[in-house]
């Protein structure tokens, strides 16, 4: 872990500050919509548009780089988000947000995927898993770190709006200065869906509604907040109770999941979640009550994202998990778009409980299909499976590739040192 930390720090502060430059945009976004009056409908559309070029920016920029290189079009994409973070608050209007919400979801996307290709690069495979494990880490504390930030200015001028575009281009100095040259980009032709599918349900299912789910947490947290009358601390609290929960139990869900059917922990976590997160809309809960529930839903939804790739490479030859990454981030993408365009709609419907009725219903649907799932095939052998490996879901395309190999690698090995055993035993 030292090693990597000596060998990479630069890439991974720059990414922690690229994370708090997000963190605060998303939930900054929310409050300051409710300022100049946006409806929760409106809202849903500019939280939404950020998925949209998410989506778009995962598979056009291998192409990008391929042509350009990724020098040139990880400083293309990072002077990109720094003026749309500045732009926000120059143009109040819904229409331009949700415009520069995509271009925001796009240039995000590129960036992640340019800088896991060099982390990836830098790391050897002894070290891989932990660089994997460290960048995780710095994503999460980087969106906790954010949520402090939103107190130190008021969310109605400019200044909460220009200090994290300053941070957004601080962060690509050291990055820009010490990352080594990146390998050629080679471009994943991905799974269809259909074989996808075919090959894992369960998998393909509870990603696209985990996308759903994640969206409506980064995307409305803040939207629902700012509805409900949260003051910016409390709100800002609430948010970071999402990420703190997903960063304490990845871990402890991860140890788990290499131990047992990864169905039933799937089933357990999304019924704990649907439980957890449907007690704001049968009861008038106080603050603390909500904070808990931020923690137990950012807590299940974090690791199942991991949980699930894990699953889903159970089924899969090592040579075809590159593809079925590539698969599994456009299904989650697809989900995501829909996540802040639903929960606005329900919340016009029912009121802001609506926020937690609409990711209650998702986790219960993925507990049910999970339960039903479990009844139509035998569960794999251990020997079939590979370690869990822990992502955050703002993790790229390079870093889902990457630990799907760090899992099958120290499944192999974990088999290899199992066959050596019972051969000396004979």
């Amino acid at each position: 872990m030292l090693t990597v930390l000596r060998t990479s720090w630069p890439l991974l502060l720059g990414m922690m500050l690229l994370m708090i430059g997000n963190g605060v945009q998303g939930t900054l976004l929310g409050i300051r919509g409710a300022i100049e009056g946006f409806s929760t409908t409106q809202m849903s559309v500019v939280m939404s548009a950020y998925f949209l070029g998410f989506l778009f920016g995962s598979q056009m920029t291998p192409n990008m780089i391929r042509s350009v290189g990724h020098v040139r079009v990880f400083a293309a994409l990072g002077s990109m988000i720094s003026a749309v973070l500045v732009a926000y608050a120059a143009a109040p209007d819904w229409i331009a947000w949700s415009l520069m919400r995509v271009l925001i979801g796009f240039s995000f996307s590129g960036v992640y995927i340019t800088a896991e290709s060099w982390l990836n690069n830098a790391s050897t495979n002894e070290t891989r898993g932990q660089a994997l494990s460290l960048y995780m880490i710095m994503q999460m504390l980087g969106i906790i770190s954010a949520q402090g930030l939103l107190n130190i200015g008021d969310p109605s001028g400019y200044f909460l709006f220009v200090i994290p575009s300053m941070l957004v281009s601080i962060a690509f100095t050291p990055i820009l200065l010490t990352a080594s040259p990146a390998p050629a980009f080679e471009l994943t032709k991905p799974l269809s869906i259909v074989k996808l599918y075919q090959t894992s349900p369960l998998g393909c299912v509870g990603i696209f509604l985990l996308g759903g789910v994640f969206s409506a947490q980064f995307g409305m947290a803040s939207v629902w907040g700012a509805t409900v009358g949260l003051s910016v601390k409390e709100l800002s609290i609430f948010v970071a109770a999402i990420y703190v929960g997903g960063l304490v139990l990845q871990y402890p869900i991860g140890w788990m999941s290499d131990r047992m059917d990864r169905r039933r922990l799937v089933l357990g976590l999304a019924a704990v979640g649907a439980l957890g997160t449907v007690v704001p809309v049968l009861m008038d809960a106080n603050f603390y009550t909500l904070v808990g529930v931020a923690a137990v839903m950012g807590g299940v939804s974090n690791p199942l994202y991991s949980l699930l790739v894990a699953y889903t490479n159970d089924f899969l030859a090592r040579e075809d998990m590159p593809a079925a990454s590539a698969g599994l981030i456009f299904i989650n993408g697809v989900g995501a778009i829909g996540g802040p365009l639903l929960t606005g709609w329900i919340m016009a419907v029912f009121g802001p409980s609506g926020f937690f009725l609409f990711i209650a219903v998702l986790f219960g649907v993925m507990a049910g299909y999970a339960a039903w799932r479990m009844t139509r095939r035998p569960a794999p052998t251990s020997d079939q499976t590979g370690s869990y490996m822990a992502l955050a879901p703002t993790a790229g395309l390079v870093a889902v590739e990457a630990a799907a190999e760090v899992a099958a690698d120290a499944q192999a090995e974990s088999n290899a040192a199992a066959s050596e055993g019972d051969v000396s035993k004979d």
